[in-house]
């Protein structure tokens, strides 16, 4: 089966689709830069690798990961001038760069990169599980560092001992709580995706809810032990760190779907 024979099916309205969202897609990117939530080069790459999503993988992948890339974007912008204060911001004036986008599109687009070799894959709701659930981990992540930086007091998610906010590996009640409603919203919404544009979840909704937010909650907390181990100690960076565990968390949703 082709690459567009595969994927013309998951466009409505078809080839006309599939342009439409890419031009939705080029749109969208600029719109970030014009809010600062992109730098230049970064919603370049976004723009590029959305379009090699929605070629492989059909429109529901490139759905998710768009709402996925603003929610980031947004939850990197909030409060972002008492980050800022406090030493606590990443970026310059709350952009994400290249090397964000980068670690949080790769394993999605290695995803969506297997369905044209072996379509059983998004049929038997393999690969769109495993999507949602390494989305699930970015976006636990994305919304314990950022919104929980701004919570209180952190603690080393191994030793439990308190350590400054900020701090890789460190852990808060409040940071917990938003990376378990980060997977939950992203399970959600994802559900609602490949159920409403694709070819529905070949799995019960029980299964995606409790498996792909424990998944995405167990990857951030992956990041998290990835963070105090190896990038403390200057082995790794976050772009790195962050991209690991969006894989393992891939890999575990892969075995779990599949025992």
């Amino acid at each position: 089966m082709s690459t567009l024979a595969y994927v013309l099916p998951n466009a409505p309205g078809g080839l006309e689709g599939l342009l439409v969202a890419a031009v939705v897609t080029a749109l969208l990117a600029g719109a970030s830069v014009r809010a600062r939530a992109l730098t230049l080069s970064a919603a370049v790459v976004a723009t590029v690798f959305g379009w090699a999503i929605l070629f492989l993988g059909g429109i529901p992948y490139l759905a998710l990961l768009i709402l996925f890339v603003l929610a980031g974007s947004l939850a990197t912008r909030y409060g972002w001038e008492e980050k800022a204060a406090r030493k606590l911001a990443e970026g310059r004036e709350g952009q994400r760069g290249v090397s964000n986008v980068l670690a949080h599109i790769l394993v999605p687009l290695g995803i969506t990169a297997l369905l044209p070799f072996d379509p059983v894959l998004g049929t038997s709701g393999l690969a769109p599980f495993v999507f949602v659930s390494a989305l699930a981990c970015g976006t636990a992540d994305t919304f314990a560092s950022e919104f929980g930086v701004l919570s209180g007091k952190a603690y080393s998610v191994l030793t439990l001992r308190p350590v400054p906010a900020g701090t890789n590996g460190g852990v808060s009640p409040g940071g917990e709580l938003w990376a378990f409603l980060g997977a939950l919203v992203t399970l959600t919404v994802g559900s609602a995706f490949f159920f409403l544009l694709g070819s529905g979840l070949a799995t019960s909704p029980i299964f995606w809810f409790s498996g792909g937010t424990l998944l995405g909650f167990l990857g951030c907390q992956i990041d998290s032990v990835l963070g105090l181990t190896l990038e403390n100690r200057g082995h790794l960076g976050k772009g790195s760190v962050n991209f690991l565990a969006m894989l393992m968390t891939a890999l575990l949703a892969a075995g779990w779907l599949k025992g």
